[in-house]
């Protein structure tokens, strides 16, 4: 026999032991982190009691065999006991109620029964459709409290013939409200300190009113049902009836209750949470969401729902299952052995010890999903691969729990669930919420929290054809191409035209919005400005649409994905009477994915029959010269030919000088406003990482459910150093205590309008004074000038002397206005020639392992002397960090790594090569320090080697102490290159040099099948990817280069992964 080995545990507090490594608001967080660290299997010790974890699917499937295991009530349960006793979800096994509640209700779950029940569903999913149509296709729609709506209504309806009415009223009704109070009560009576229950008087009395109302609706239920005359075949009419064969006995009114309550409970918890995720997935992963609405198109068209549509629908089907795999909305369940037993060969646990079976971990086992275990992918769950995956690993997906207790209402369950993704996905279109940071609600079950999306609806539908397509009166309208989107803006001067972007940073956005502001000096008028998503399936034929997009490693933004899924399936011809024009922008440095998705969407739209009525502009991030290659593309092709094919001229626009766009008053007080999908943060530390102080390491505890995994991005939204703010106020002739008060004449601005503000907050917060000048720009400030020779100056400038003294040095228009002081230009103009502040991104330098909600940023300061020769560069975000302090609040959000950029899936067995330079360093700081979070934890992990370049060991070999010590502990083994000090560091200068002296161990792990990672400026990456071509052809005595590069770019984001910066 195997030996023992002791179940990993860790450390706890006399008494208490660790009762406090749980989290009271989101314990599944707390265990699921606890799992990261130390496995398969760990133990907990609480007061009176200890619980194992197991969260692979070997342990699970072998903690599911009834014979040796049986369930357990947990805490938890034992709470909510009070409220429904022994229900079919919270009986002990033994408890006969559960015995005849089991067996007389089975029947009543039939396949025969839950398609009886299709119709009632489908009039509660119909209310919850019209009610979002009448909404709007602006409006932020609550995803889990209307999901919670409906399917609570739907169970009421089937169930016991009892309407909540749920939509028709803002206000839950009472049972609703105490319901959701009783669970949350009940799952913090399970964690409570053991304190004497005064101390919870008041909490108590709630508990008890609740539980009181919840057992009066039930009983108002009961006797209606008894005292009407109605004949239902539903599961109330079966609890009444219903004699359980086995003991001859009927159910009792109590049981009868229990059970009502539980159903209401159970069932509408579980359900709304899988449809509230299933929609977040689908969202987030746009050709899932293409290919389940395309199965709705082909499979029901724009025919009424029927319950023969449900079998039918085998790619929903797989998007339902991989939701449960991802997001199992019961995490967990607890068992207990019958005996002393020994689970995995080794882990001896004892008789009636409570086992919890983690969900959220054994569903996404590598051993079982392979490295893209984390991804949402619903063709792994198509019935083919379902099957093999149920044969070859048992128990992998127990979502509706085990055995003999598993959850009997799984058939309602699925079929309202298939019902109400199929009316959704046939009749609307959706957009994310941009702003939404995904986080979970755990109650009795979880929920993504504070969920909101929009709803749009298809083939040019309003509710009340919306309604006739539901009651099977009419089959809808087709086409769409003049929505209702234009009828806000019917009314006003010029040609109406729509503009859609593609924006995660903003800089798209503000593109677009430069857009409509322009388009009345030209002739036309903005009827649209929206993310390209809210366009699917939707773009007019009555006027130009203008796209401007950018690519992300290839990939659409997060708001265009949805589009560019739909576009790529569109016939010939099927957008023959669409015109369009196309502008991209993107980062020369991802050679192959350059321009990606700008290209796709004009060559699709193409190919589906739309006429381009402008060539395509691209521009390259890296050059920093976005916004003046947008610029020449405006004026140069986007507008004359627009003007060309649409008859319209700019000379019957009305007169409009640059000053109007803008226009400000100074005056007093202050409101502030913030943009951008970022959240309140807080500064834990902040210190200097070298003597110069010009590398800097920061520590920022997260905004409460804000998560990470280890090499995600911190983005942040910074201000403007403030020597820069300071040289705008004096130019302006600005008090330092100025407001400004700003007003347009309907033009889309990204500043804080119609309000007074502080000047040195608008200047600060709310534009880019670093931006270099646009031709524009300076053509426009030339128009203030009375001065000829200077004018004819500011006009070389913008035009033959560009490239060299402008774009060259980088001149900002603030620079610009600062040498040519003559120059009376309007705050107003200088404000909208600005592009609104973005946020940057840097590479977390820690581990969520280490603590869950703390952030580590590590970055290098920019102040040097400008390229202008005229004072110095600061870098806006880099200042920004290093001028904050303990306790100081900033604007942040978790960007996701690239997904080939992340710690391997299964890091026993898959080794890790680090390289980088510098502040480089920071994601391999988070991988090292949560491999030696697994380390501590008894983990076994597969070997890691870090190449490190750096000046010199006294000045910037950052962190040195802390890799020492996880070099001691086995977590890395670190090969540094000094550039000042070769002589330290094996006579290697830089990062590539101490890869070849050390080459034979790389080459080892690279055979033992080692990721490699990495980090760095552009030359960085340039002299890694030579160095490792080296190695490959001397290995293979080559000379082949070709041969190799191919080789190379054959590994790009599977075995070697790059994150570049500059």
């Amino acid at each position: 026999m195997t030996d023992l080995v002791d179940i990993p545990e860790p450390r706890g507090l006399p008494l208490l032991g660790n009762l406090f490594d749980i989290n009271e608001e989101f314990p599944l967080g707390s265990m699921v982190h606890l799992a990261d660290q130390h496995g398969e299997i760990y133990r907990l010790s609480l007061p009176g009691r200890t619980i194992v974890f197991v969260s692979s699917q070997a342990l699970v499937h072998e903690t599911c065999d009834e014979k040796r295991f049986v369930k357990s009530v947990n805490k938890t349960l034992e709470q909510v006991r009070n409220g429904i006793g022994d229900g079919l979800f919270t009986a002990h096994n033994e408890e006969e109620n559960w015995g005849i509640a089991h067996r007389v209700l089975m029947p009543a779950f039939g396949p025969l029964s839950i398609r009886g029940m299709f119709d009632e569903m489908h009039d509660i999913a119909s209310q919850l459709a019209l009610k979002w149509a009448r909404a709007g296709p602006d409006a932020a729609i609550d995803v889990v409290d209307d999901f919670t709506r409906l399917t609570l209504d739907t169970l009421a309806l089937c169930s016991m013939g009892y309407r909540f009415n749920s939509y028709y009223s803002q206000e839950m009704h009472p049972f609703i409200e105490a319901m959701g109070n009783f669970l949350t009560e009940a799952g913090e009576r399970s964690r409570r300190p053991p304190l004497p229950q005064v101390f919870y008087k008041a909490k108590n009395e709630k508990f008890a009113h609740d539980i009181d109302v919840m057992r009066k609706t039930a009983q108002g239920v009961l006797d209606a049902r008894r005292a009407g005359n109605e004949e239902r075949h539903d599961l109330l009419d079966a609890m009444l009836k219903g004699v359980d064969k086995q003991t001859g006995k009927k159910m009792t009114d109590e049981s009868i209750m229990d059970n009502l309550i539980t159903f209401l409970i159970a069932g509408h918890e579980t359900t709304s949470g899988m449809l509230s995720f299933a929609f977040y997935q689908l969202l987030k992963h746009p050709e899932a969401y293409e290919k389940a609405q395309r199965e709705v198109d082909e499979v029901i068209g724009k025919d009424p729902i029927t319950v023969e549509h449900m079998s039918k629908l085998p790619y929903i089907t797989a998007v339902l299952r991989e939701t449960l795999r991802v997001n199992a909305t019961i995490p967990l369940f607890t068992v207990m052995p019958r005996e002393d037993t020994v689970i995995g060969g080794k882990y001896a646990v004892k008789a009636g010890e409570i086992i919890v079976d983690l969900l959220a971990k054994s569903h996404l086992d590598p051993n079982v999903h392979g490295d893209d275990a984390l991804a949402f992918r619903p063709e792994r769950m198509l019935d083919d691969e379902f099957n093999r995956l149920s044969q070859e690993f048992p128990d992998f997906w127990k979502p509706f729990g085990n055995g003999m207790r598993a959850c009997i209402g799984r058939p309602f369950a699925w079929q309202e669930a298939l019902l109400v993704m199929a009316m959704l996905l046939q009749n609307f279109n959706f957009v994310l919420d941009p702003k939404y940071i995904y986080n979970v609600k755990q109650t009795l079950t979880i929920k993504p929290k504070d969920l909101h999306m929009r709803a749009i609806l298809r083939d040019g539908m309003n509710p009340t054809t919306l309604q006739g397509r539901l009651l099977g009166m009419t089959k809808g309208t087709k086409g769409g191409s003049k929505g209702d989107d234009d009828a806000a803006a019917a009314d006003g001067y010029g040609k109406p035209i729509t503009i859609l972007y593609g924006s995660n940073s903003g800089t798209c956005e503000a593109l677009a919005q430069r857009v409509a502001t322009d388009a009345p000096m030209h002739g036309f008028r903005a009827a649209k400005v929206d993310c390209l998503d809210s366009a699917k399936g939707q773009l007019p034929t009555d006027q130009p649409v203008v796209i401007v997009t950018a690519s992300y490693e290839g990939q659409p933004p997060d708001n265009a994905g949805h589009f560019v899924a739909w576009l790529q399936n569109r016939e010939p011809d099927s957008l023959k009477d669409v015109k369009y024009t196309v502008f991209g922008c993107g980062h020369r440095d991802w050679v192959q994915t350059y321009h990606r998705v700008p290209k796709l969407v004009d060559e699709h739209l193409e190919k589906a029959g739309a006429q381009r009525v402008a060539d395509m502009g691209l521009a390259d991030a890296s050059s920093g010269d976005i916004f003046t290659d947008f610029e020449a593309w405006e004026d140069h092709t986007l507008w004359p030919s627009l003007a060309k094919t649409f008859g319209v001229s700019s000379d019957d626009a009305p007169e409009a000088k640059s000053a109007a766009a803008v226009k400000v008053a100074v005056s007093a007080p202050r409101i502030t406003t913030l943009r951008q999908d970022v959240a309140e943060a807080t500064v834990i530390s902040a210190q200097a990482l070298t003597p110069d102080d010009d590398r800097r390491h920061i520590e920022i505890k997260l905004p409460e459910g804000m998560t990470y995994s280890a090499g995600d991005y911190l983005a942040i939204l910074p201000i403007n150093p403030r020597e820069t703010v300071q040289r705008a106020l004096r130019r302006f002739k600005l008090a330092r205590d100025a407001h400004l008060e700003i007003t347009t004449d309907g033009g889309l601005v990204a500043l804080p309008t119609n309000t007074s503000i502080p000047a040195n907050d608008v200047l600060g917060s709310y534009v880019e004074l670093a931006q270099p000048a646009t031709k524009r720009n300076i053509l426009a400030i030339a128009e203030y000038v009375a001065d000829g020779s200077v004018k004819s100056t500011l006009e070389h400038m913008a035009g033959a002397g560009y490239d060299q003294e402008v774009k060259a040095k980088r001149l900002s228009a603030l620079a610009i206005l600062e040498r040519f002081t003559e120059v009376d230009l309007p705050i107003g103009v200088f404000l909208s020639m600005l592009p609104p502040m973005r946020v940057r991104q840097y590479s977390i330098s820690s581990s969520p392992l280490w603590k869950p909600n703390h952030a580590t940023v590590t970055y290098t300061v920019l102040n040097k002397p400008s390229l202008s020769g005229e004072g110095a560069h600061i870098g806006v975000a880099t200042s920004y960090l290093a001028s904050l302090m303990e306790n100081d609040t900033l604007h942040v959000a978790i960007r996701p790594s690239h997904a080939a950029f992340s710690m391997p899936s299964n890091p026993e067995t898959t080794p890790a090569i680090y390289i980088a330079a510098g502040s480089g360093l920071a994601p391999f700081r988070g991988f090292t320090q949560e491999r030696a979070a697994m380390l501590a934890a008894g983990r076994k992990l597969a070997p890691a080697m870090f190449f490190f370049g750096c000046r010199a060991p006294d000045n910037d070999d950052l962190y040195r102490d802390e890799f020492d010590a996880w070099e001691k502990m086995g977590a890395v083994s670190v090969y540094r290159s000094y550039s000042r000090a070769p002589d330290q560091s094996e006579g290697a200068k830089h990062v590539d040099d101490i890869m070849q002296v050390h080459k034979d161990k790389l080459i080892d792990l690279w055979r033992q099948g080692a990721k490699v990672y990495v980090c760095g400026s552009r030359g960085v990456s340039e002299s890694v990817r030579l160095a490792i071509m080296k190695l490959k052809m001397e290995k293979d005595g080559s000379e082949d280069e070709e041969g190799t590069k191919e080789w190379f770019e054959s590994q790009r984001n599977v075995r070697y992964v790059a994150d570049i910066f500059d």
